[in-house]
């Protein structure tokens, strides 16, 4: 396939800016992934098309505040660096703004040297690895010295920074929100929970391999970056045990459902930790996932050739055209989609 047969114009005015002041108040298009049958709903009404027994996937993955402006050491020029994925022994690899000043050995000062960065390696299109210095607990001078790094389509300043986040995030590493989550709150959780609905929490640290753009012609020319990701055996032996009694596992988000087909293996999820570089396009069977919640996606991304491949690229095109007409929010902080196997 071509990659700009996932194209698709969309009015500017449909690119959510902020989020919602009620997380669950976004609009709802829930598809039927074999049909393409649709039915406009709220996300407050999700509960209407789950049932007991249901295992619900979460990403359970915390942003980190990964933006950082710093000073070059020798000239002072004003560096923007992207914290990507954490290397081991404080070594990290990042996406830098203008990376052709960053060469092997420039020395990055944030925040009057509270942190020091060394580059190590030189990688192609702005990627480059780093070794840190600080004092103190990394994820502290985050805090202090980093910021929400919010996709480039939003230009709007985020007044809340727990609003980029999920109510269920935990496990710090990401640079950018499973944002298929971002519409739940934590009593609707108990409410679903209190129906029957298993909640079933995953990680995956997202970094550049969701939202990096696809630059080639043909769709699988295209190269996913590695993103970590692990499973618990509780949450493993509750997706395989559902599995084995014919009971639907919905995964929320596009991150979700990569961990599970990554880690499964013959249809069974296997606990532990890894790497994720699973590119998911139309062709792609699906050994673990029933059904899906998910956002809407930018044009010829990988999430929306994901999506795609899910149910298929006719329907899923025709249901954003639907969308689009019922003024739908689009992106990180827009509206939902359900696409349930029933």
């Amino acid at each position: 396939m071509k990659t700009k047969d996932f194209d698709y114009t969309l009015p500017e005015a449909l690119i959510a800016q902020t989020p919602l002041k009620d997380r669950l108040e976004s609009k709802l298009l829930v598809m039927n992934r074999f049909t393409g049958k649709l039915h406009h709903d709220r996300f407050f009404n999700l509960h209407a098309y789950l049932k007991a027994g249901d295992v619900l996937v979460i990403n359970d993955t915390k942003v980190l505040p990964a933006r950082l402006i710093g000073l070059k050491a020798d000239t002072q020029a004003t560096i923007e660096v992207l914290m990507l994925s954490d290397l081991g022994d404080d070594t990290w690899e990042c996406l830098v703004k203008k990376a052709r000043k960053v060469k092997i050995g420039t020395i990055i000062r944030f925040g009057e040297g509270r942190l020091t960065m060394r580059c190590v390696q030189v990688e192609a299109d702005g990627m480059r690895v780093f070794k840190l210095h600080y004092q103190g607990i990394l994820y502290e001078v985050l805090d202090e010295l980093g910021t929400m790094p919010l996709p480039p389509y939003i230009h709007e300043t985020l007044d809340d920074p727990d609003r980029y986040q999920t109510v269920y995030s935990k496990e710090k590493g990401s640079a950018a929100a499973p944002t298929a989550g971002l519409h739940f709150t934590k009593s609707y959780l108990s409410r679903l929970e209190a129906m029957g609905v298993e909640i079933v929490p995953i990680t995956l640290h997202v970094g550049l391999g969701t939202f990096r753009p696809v630059s080639v012609e043909d769709v699988d020319h295209h190269i996913m970056h590695k993103e970590r990701y692990s499973i618990s055996e509780s949450s493993a032996n509750t997706i395989n045990r559902a599995k084995q009694e014919n009971r639907r596992i919905i995964a929320v988000g596009t991150t979700s459902i990569r961990t599970l087909e990554t880690a499964q293996q013959d249809g069974e999820v296997k606990a532990g930790s890894g790497e994720s570089q699973l590119f998911i396009y139309p062709g792609f069977q699906f050994n673990v996932v029933d059904a899906l919640i998910t956002n809407f996606h930018l044009p010829q991304s990988t999430l929306l050739m994901l999506v795609s491949a899910f149910a298929s690229q006719k329907t899923i095109m025709a249901a954003y055209q639907s969308a689009i007409q019922k003024q739908y929010r689009f992106f990180s902080f827009g509206d939902a989609m359900f696409l349930t196997n029933t």
